[in-house]
């Protein structure tokens, strides 16, 4: 689905790719990131993050947890990270970044929560009076104080199908008198997911329900709270997060953000619209063997974000950088109930495609649910690119000794 999107404004990425492919720099089954594309893409949100008074965080778990990637936000001004789950959260501790929130889409083990605490995350997002019990504790055997975000729903609000969770409106009271009697924790504010959707007939984003209920559970916290120095009541809103709409963001009251995908070029809205993000992921793979005139191409991170349903997916096929804009070929893909070891390519009568040829796609990627390499790409702005690191999708650097 982003493949033209990568055509059209990011030519130089695919070509640096091609040839660092071809020359043994960068496996087979990767995703590869254009470190200086995500790293205008952050300083372009942030700029506006920072004059609407937002706090972004990055989402890790789609670039799995790259640390290359980590540091070109970094250094772009990002403040900070959201660890979907202990694997983000790890990589971004060792690594020495700031874990700003944690907790949510995931909620944080029993027996992990004393290391997600020794890693002093800015915000801990809790489902259940038990799982604040549970951070407290935490946080009192380490001396902390640590700030929680409570997820609220009600009737009417959307959440994707095994994302449920959270504390119902109408019993919010109960539970922000639960965490005033614990120690080592403090009420910090609300969240939900997701807060904006992609709304297909108008190719823009639209705010869900939940951020009504987390209007009304803001009210309502505030009036709960009073004047008790519980500062300013944070109000977390991710979902579908891009430079265009924080301003939709801030006026519906958000006061922490989360973009993941913005910061690759890669939201639905990307797809359909000229962004100012620039599209900075693909995913590489090569032609393994050639089964009775059909080219296979290997897999393992074939994995595609169902975000727009059935669609054809197609590849780019080159040999030479100089063919990164020769005409993508239609793939069938495996299915998603199969191991993804090939995809079949169907280049037609007109091509012939050879073993070892390089393939990308331009995926909505997921990296974190599949067995791919991460590798960062630096330099392409500049014309001399490189590759700035080989990872697994938990973050671990992979000694690459590749070779043509």
């Amino acid at each position: 689905m982003f493949l033209q999107s990568l055509l059209a404004k990011n030519p130089a990425f695919l070509e640096a790719v091609v040839a660092l492919h071809q020359a043994g720099a960068i496996p087979a089954n990767s995703y590869a990131v254009d470190l200086d594309a995500v790293a205008a893409n952050t300083a372009c949100l942030m700029d506006e993050a920072k004059a609407l008074g937002l706090t972004a965080y990055a989402m890790t778990k789609q670039l799995g947890r790259a640390p290359s990637v980590l540091t070109a936000m970094t250094d772009a001004g990002i403040d900070g990270y959201v660890a979907v789950d202990m694997a983000c959260a790890r990589t971004i501790a060792a690594n020495g970044h700031n874990l700003g929130h944690i907790g949510h889409l995931v909620q944080v083990a029993a027996a992990e929560t004393g290391e997600a605490m020794a890693m002093e995350p800015g915000y801990w997002t809790v489902f259940s009076p038990h799982k604040a019990a549970e951070a407290s504790d935490a946080a009192v055997s380490l001396g902390r104080v640590q700030n929680l975000l409570v997820r609220v729903f009600a009737p009417g609000d959307e959440f994707y199908a095994g994302h449920e969770g959270g504390v119902a409106l109408e019993e919010l009271e109960t539970m922000i008198d639960h965490i005033g009697r614990l120690p080592g924790v403090r009420l910090a504010g609300l969240t939900t997911f997701p807060a904006l959707l992609y709304h297909p007939t108008s190719g823009g984003a639209r705010v869900t329900p939940n951020m009504a209920t987390l209007a009304r559970g803001a009210e309502a916290a505030r009036r709960q709270l009073g004047g008790d120095g519980q500062g300013q009541l944070q109000i977390n809103a991710p979902g579908t997060t891009s430079t265009t709409v924080l301003a939709q963001l801030a006026e519906a009251g958000a006061t922490q953000v989360e973009p993941g995908h913005g910061l690759t070029g890669t939201t639905p809205l990307h797809a359909v619209g000229d962004l100012p993000e620039q599209p900075a992921v693909c995913y590489v793979s090569e032609i393994a063997h050639i089964h009775q005139g059909t080219p296979f191409c290997f897999g393992g991170g074939l994995y595609t974000d169902p975000v727009f349903g059935d669609y054809q997916p197609t590849a780019v096929v080159a040999r030479d950088p100089s063919e990164a804009a020769t005409r993508p070929v239609p793939v069938d893909m495996p299915d998603p109930a199969a191991i993804d070891y090939y995809a079949k390519l169907g280049p037609g009568k007109a091509r012939t495609l050879s073993e070892g040829d390089t393939v990308i796609f331009g995926f909505r990627i997921q990296a974190f649910v599949t067995r791919a390499f991460v590798v960062g790409v630096a330099g392409v702005r500049s014309g001399t690119p490189s590759v700035a690191g080989i990872c697994d999708v938990l973050g671990n650097p992979v000694a690459w000794k590749g070779q043509r």
